[in-house]
């Protein structure tokens, strides 16, 4: 019984690890892959179901089916996280003093476009930048290391079109 209860929990990690990873597939635009995987999951869906309908009447098979597809759910997220497919965009907004940021951020390899803007407290310059999401962190840590008072907000972008860095990213 133990292990049948182990096994059910098994199939449902694996399984909706699968699930969560199908979708953030599809969500990326990666539909052949994702299309691949749903029928490895589907067929270990299959026998994590036929497993517990075989013994309908056990509360245990059950809460294992639960328990294995609430920790499926995580681990899948945590998979991802790791994967971190896609680009992220960040908008950055620096004091007019802080001009060097962007020459300093094309020197580190990153595509900038930058602007001048009048904010509430003065001239600031505005920046877009865009990275490979894995490289989110490290972004996001050079630019607070060169200004530690950048106003920064990121983004996932789902089209890209065009430009310096979308010539480069397809060569990485």
């Amino acid at each position: 019984m133990l292990q049948t209860i182990l096994l059910i929990i098994i199939i449902n990690v694996i399984y909706m690890t699968l699930t969560t990873l199908r979708m953030i597939l599809v969500i990326k635009g990666y539909t052949k892959t994702a299309s691949g995987l749903s029928m490895l999951e589907v067929f270990i869906y299959l026998i994590g179901l036929t497993m517990v309908l075989d013994e309908i009447s056990n509360p245990w098979n059950m809460t294992a089916y639960c328990f294995g597809w609430g920790l499926g759910v995580f681990v899948g997220s945590l998979i991802e996280r790791r994967l971190a497919l896609g680009y992220v965009m960040f908008e950055i907004i620096v004091n007019e003093t802080e001009i060097q940021v962007v020459p300093l951020l094309r020197q580190n390899g990153y595509g900038v476009t930058s602007w001048m803007a009048d904010g509430k407290d003065g001239r600031k310059i505005c920046m877009t930048v865009i990275a490979k999401r894995k490289n989110e962190k490290k972004l996001r840590y050079t630019i607070l290391e060169m200004s530690p008072k950048a106003f920064i907000v990121s983004y996932e972008p789902n089209k890209l079109n065009g430009g310096f860095l979308t010539k480069q990213m397809r060569k990485t």
